[in-house]
Parts: C-alpha cells; sequence; structure tokens
C-alpha cells in the first residue's frame, strides 16, 4: 500500500462521518427507525442486499468456494430458498405487519396475543444478533489489521467509531443510504478481483483448464441431511430449499434488522418491488462472488508464490487451508497481487462489509430496545426525550456488539458453525409465531407461547442428541412443530384470543409468478453450471 491507497481511505471515512450530518434531521420515532417512511424500493433493496454482502460474502463464501476442503459451488444452493420465501412474505405477512404501523416488528405480537411473547422473541434477538455482529467486526478486524498492518484494537475502533459517529446521527435514513455506497462499493470489489483473477491465470480457458472439477459440482439431490453426523451430507437440494424456504421467511420478515427496511417503505407497491428485487438480485451476486473464490481458488493452487505467501502468514507450511486461514485469501490477493489505488478502493470494500452490517444491528437494536422496553415503562415520552434515548441506545449497543468483538477471539473457531445453529433454533418457531398471529383467528397467547417453547425445545433436543439431522431442518422443523402444537393448544384450553388487525392483502400474482419462475431458472441455471466449466 502506498499514500494513494491512504487517501482513497480517508476519504471514504470522512465521507461517511458527514453522511451522519447530512441526515440529521429525526424528529420522531418513524423519522429515526423508519426514515420517515419515505424510502423507494432501490434504496432499501440495495441497502437489504448490502447488510447481506458482510464478511461472510466478500471474504469467507470465496474460501469456502475456492480452498477449503469440501467445499466449491454447492455455497449456489443457499439461495435456492429466497424466491420462495419472498413470494410468501409479499402474499402472506408483510402487508399486514407494514400496515399495522408499528416500529418494533414483535410489536406486532403484543397487539394479537400478549407482552410476553413479544419480550421474549425481541429479547432473544437483542442478544443473538449483537453477538454475531460482534464476531462479524472481530474477523474484519482481524483482516484490517493484516491489510494495513496496524494494530487490533485500532482496527476494531475504526470500523466502530466512524459507523456509530453516522448512525447515532442520521438513524435510519444514513443507514439505508451510507448501505447504497457501501454495497456499490463492495460489488465493485467483488469484479475487480474476479477480472485480476483471470488475469493472473492468464484468462477465462486457462481457468476452466485448471479449476478443480471436485469444486464444481452444485446440485445434489441425493443428500437429504439426516444423516449429517459428519456432515457428509449437507448442501442437499431439499433441505436447502425447504429449510432454506423457511429461514430467509423468518429472517426477511420476523428479524428486526432486516423487516425494519420493509417498514421504511413508503407504500406497499414499494414493498412488493423491494422483495421482488432481493428476490431477483441475490443470485447473480453470490454467482459473481463465487466465482471468483474459484477462480483465486484455482490461482492459488497454481501459484506457488500466493501458497508461500498465506504460508509465511501463519509461519507453516499448508495445502488446504481451514477457518480463518482461508478467510486470507481474499485480502491476500488484494495486498499482493492489485496495484496501488485499487488496493486502497478494495480495502474500503472490506471495511465497507463490516460497516454496513454493524450499521445495520445498531439502528434495529435501538429501535426494539426502545420500543419493546423503554416505551413501557414510559410510554408519554415526548419526541425530544425519546430521540435522545433512542440515540443513546444506538451508542450503547454499538459499544456492546464491539465488546463482543473484543473476546471473539477465544471462541472464533467455532462459534459462527455456532451462531448459524443458534439462530435457525429461534427462526422457525419465530415465523410460526407471526403466521399463526397474522392468518389464524383461533390461536391465544397462551397456545401460541406452549407452542414457541415446544418449538424451540425440540430444536434444541436435535442440535445436543440428534446431530444426524443438518441443521437447516431445524427452520422447517421448528416453524411447523410449533404451528401444530400452538394451534391444538388453543383449541384444547379454552381461553379468550385477541382478534388482531385486519389481514391486509396485496396483489401480487405477476410478481409470485416471477419469483416462482426466477426459482426453477436458477436451480437450472445451477445445474447447468458445471457442465459450462467442464
Amino acid at each position: 500500500m502506498n499514500y494513494l491507497d491512504y487517501i482513497i481511505i480517508i476519504v471514504y471515512l470522512v465521507g461517511f462521518l458527514s453522511l451522519g450530518y447530512f441526515f440529521k434531521e429525526n424528529k420522531n420515532s418513524g423519522d429515526y427507525f423508519l426514515g420517515g417512511r419515505s424510502m423507494g424500493w432501490l434504496p432499501l433493496s440495495l441497502s437489504t442486499m448490502a447488510t447481506q454482502l458482510s464478511a461472510i460474502s466478500f471474504i469467507s463464501a470465496p474460501a469456502f468456494v475456492g480452498l477449503k476442503q469440501g467445499g466449491g459451488l454447492q455455497w449456489l444452493t443457499y439461495e435456492f430458498g429466497v424466491p420462495l420465501a419472498m413470494a410468501f412474505l409479499m402474499l402472506a405477512l408483510i402487508p399486514t405487519l407494514y400496515k399495522s404501523g408499528i416500529v418494533s416488528v414483535y410489536e406486532y405480537l403484543e397487539k394479537r396475543f400478549d407482552a410476553s411473547s413479544r419480550l421474549l422473541i425481541s429479547f432473544v434477538f437483542q442478544i443473538s444478533r449483537s453477538v454475531a455482529t460482534g464476531v462479524m467486526v472481530y474477523t474484519m478486524a482481524l483482516i484490517l489489521q493484516a491489510t494495513l498492518n496496524i494494530e487490533f484494537w485500532i482496527s476494531v475502533l475504526l470500523i466502530g467509531v466512524i459507523t456509530l459517529a453516522y448512525s447515532y446521527q442520521g438513524g435510519m435514513k444514513a443507514v439505508i443510504w451510507g448501505d447504497v455506497i457501501q454495497m456499490t462499493i463492495l460489488f465493485l470489489g467483488i469484479v475487480i478481483c474476479l477480472v485480476y483473477g483471470l488475469s493472473e491465470l492468464g484468462g477465462f480457458e486457462n481457468f476452466l483448464t485448471h479449476v478443480d472439477k471436485d469444486r464444481i459440482a452444485t446440485v445434489d439431490f441425493s443428500k437429504w441431511g439426516f444423516n449429517n453426523a459428519d456432515k457428509q451430507d449437507e448442501f442437499g437440494f431439499w433441505p436447502m430449499v425447504i429449510g432454506g424456504f423457511f429461514l430467509y421467511a423468518s429472517y426477511y420478515g420476523t428479524d428486526q434488522s432486516q423487516s425494519q427496511r420493509l417498514l421504511s417503505a413508503n407504500g406497499l407497491s414499494t414493498i412488493k418491488k423491494l422483495l421482488l428485487a432481493n428476490g431477483l438480485f441475490r443470485f447473480p451476486i453470490t454467482l459473481t462472488y463465487c466465482i471468483m473464490g474459484l477462480v483465486l481458488g484455482t490461482l492459488f493452487f497454481q501459484d506457488t508464490g500466493f501458497q508461500e505467501t498465506l504460508a509465511n502468514v501463519y509461519e507453516n507450511n499448508i495445502t488446504y487451508l481451514e477457518g480463518k486461514k482461508a478467510d486470507l485469501m481474499v485480502p491476500v490477493f488484494i495486498i499482493n497481487y492489485l496495484p496501488n489505488g485499487v488496493i486502497g478502493i478494495l480495502i474500503v470494500a472490506i471495511m465497507s462489509a463490516a460497516m454496513s452490517s454493524l450499521s445495520s444491528t445498531v439502528n434495529s437494536l435501538s429501535a426494539v430496545t426502545m420500543e419493546d422496553f423503554v416505551k413501557r415503562f414510559k410510554p408519554d415520552m415526548g419526541n425530544k426525550k425519546y430521540m435522545a434515548t433512542s440515540k443513546l441506545l444506538s451508542l450503547f449497543w454499538g459499544v456492546v456488539c464491539l465488546f463482543f468483538a473484543f473476546f471473539a477471539g477465544s471462541i472464533e473457531g467455532t462459534v459462527i458453525e455456532v451462531i448459524n445453529k443458534v439462530s435457525s433454533i429461534f427462526y422457525g418457531p419465530i415465523l410460526a409465531a407471526f403466521i399463526l398471529a397474522i392468518m389464524t383467528k383461533k390461536t391465544h397467547a397462551l397456545g401460541a407461547n406452549i407452542g414457541i417453547v415446544a418449538g424451540v425445545a425440540l430444536n434444541i433436543y436435535l442440535w445436543l442428541y440428534v446431530p444426524e439431522i443438518f441443521w437447516f431442518w431445524w427452520n422447517a422443523i421448528g416453524c411447523l412443530v410449533t404451528m401444530s402444537i400452538a394451534y391444538i393448544s388453543s383449541l384444547l384450553i379454552k381461553k379468550e384470543s385477541k382478534p388482531g388487525l385486519a389481514i391486509q392483502y396485496s396483489s401480487s400474482k405477476k410478481e409470485v409468478t416471477l419469483l416462482l419462475l426466477y426459482f426453477i431458472a436458477i436451480v437450472g441455471i445451477s445445474l447447468a453450471l458445471p457442465s459450462f466449466l467442464n
């Protein structure tokens, strides 16, 4: 790196500091947490995808595809459930949640059931999301430490202070427009790495000649995920489609960090476009960074200099890389193969991945704490006091996330997998609670709580005692078990149920049809890809 790279990084950081000042006019909760419900579909779509394009997408996923043992293009199957989930949300859940006028998505559960359901799920969200974000910041800080040659604590504070500054001032508008900028930079970084990687390999034809054929397999219909004790039964078509449907429906529809963007839209027509765009655009982006990972992995095995550089980072000789060693594939390529100026842009892309996820988390955690807990004890709080408290909560949760980042090192080797499993324990039952609240009339609060506890308990049992079942299935199992037990309990235990709000429907036949056809298309593309690369 030289002065040009550092200038690019400094300009980027100063620009984001000014972003919060530009959007500092926030008068109430609707402004600060929902952007005044004035946001259009394009910035909201880019913001949603920017949060997804985090450290995993830019760093870990390419490393999985290109280097990690057992990896490859089967990563694409993670995307199969997305169009189906978007179609479901468009039809069944989001219109009602949007029309209810809520800020915290968990508020709807209290309107329909009671406070216990709302507070329990809100608390689970706050703990799991802050820990997961802390781990993400830790991972990106390690990479910045290696690339910028700065102390670890400086890299954490560099990410944290800048992000908290513009999130604190600008609220949701600053978060969304910051995500738009970061999404653009991040995707540009992926394309740059892909182009330069192909150039170093001598072109696309040479890449096809040397690519590891074991890594180009995509869809496997023989793996069902019910014999996965040794992790050899993962990434099968059916668990990734069915389990993925329930996972993404819950994540995008009932996780505050994502649903808050939907609630920020300026109308239901905008929400339809947002969900459609997310359902259509995710796969091409994922395909791009997967191919980039395959290219860089091929370069690694062809270029002894690349291997030696990565080996020298850990002062040992390595052939296959695992864990955080493999995650350094992209940063090492950036520093050693790209020209100055471009290096600065790519370092900015890495920072963007971290800052986007952190800003979204801080804003959503502040929103649910404020709406679900603080307002419960101070319901008559004025707008001025509300805004001051909300900003303080943003700082509080930012500090909490950074705190977890400093202490994530001791558990880093397994924590990402653990967090994924913890999320899958709760995602299914939480989705079931919202389906029951919106789409049934006879389910009451006690029945819903019994169902949620039963669904979560069953998933914990599967984790501890049935390792043969791939954790992707937990999302479906937890949801279906929760719905069944909750509904049956409500029929058996006679108790009055709240009617809730009227169900809102949206005419989305064209969008849903397009998403279903797109699901078929991406499966077809994935099936054809190995033949193209062979």
